[in-house]
């Protein structure tokens, strides 16, 4: 089992009932999902690129990513409704948290000039959105085998009801937020 998932049930769900007053042990926050996305623009014109990132990901994620199409065409951005322009994967469970935890005590120390990731990325309803430049900074991928540097956008769904119960429960799982 994750160690993450040990601790939230044995330290940080206790912390927050405290905090919070919670009466029920289902009232207190948890995280529900990770969806992982690579949007990967140059895909229109080369097939490999999104080959090449789809194959990225499943190394980062342990999971086969599903790939992304366009839902409407824009002239400007050459784009055609239905053509393939991204991946994304979604972890739950034991996955879920090993990936938090390799991303927060691994990979995240690992980005240049690092000073914390933004507190206010939060979106109203408890969940959290990061943005990573770089794929290279998780230890799985090889440097001499990456052809571009992506980035990615990670969310954090929790089934906090605020964004101070889902600012404290990702505090607690020892997400470096900057000062």
């Amino acid at each position: 089992m994750a160690r993450l998932k040990e601790t939230y049930q044995n330290e940080i769900a206790p912390a927050m009932q405290k905090k919070f007053g919670y009466k029920n042990v289902m009232q207190i926050p948890k995280l529900d999902k990770i969806v992982i996305n690579m949007g990967v623009g140059e895909a229109k014109e080369n097939a490999k690129a999104l080959e090449s990132a789809v194959k990225d990901m499943e190394i980062i994620a342990g999971q086969k990513p599903v790939i992304t199409k366009a839902k409407k065409s824009i002239a400007n951005f050459k784009i055609r409704e239905g053509l393939a322009i991204g991946c994304k994967v979604t972890l739950r469970g034991n996955k879920m948290y090993e990936f938090a935890d390799r991303l927060i005590n691994l990979s995240l120390p690992r980005v240049r000039d690092f000073r914390g990731v933004n507190p206010n990325a939060f979106d109203g309803r408890g969940n959290y959105a990061l943005g990573i430049k770089e794929q290279l900074i998780f230890p799985e991928i090889e440097y001499d085998k990456v052809d571009k540097v992506r980035g990615m956008d990670v969310i954090f769904v929790t089934t906090a009801k605020s964004d101070e119960e889902a600012r404290e429960l990702l505090t607690l799982f020892g997400m470096p937020f900057s000062k």
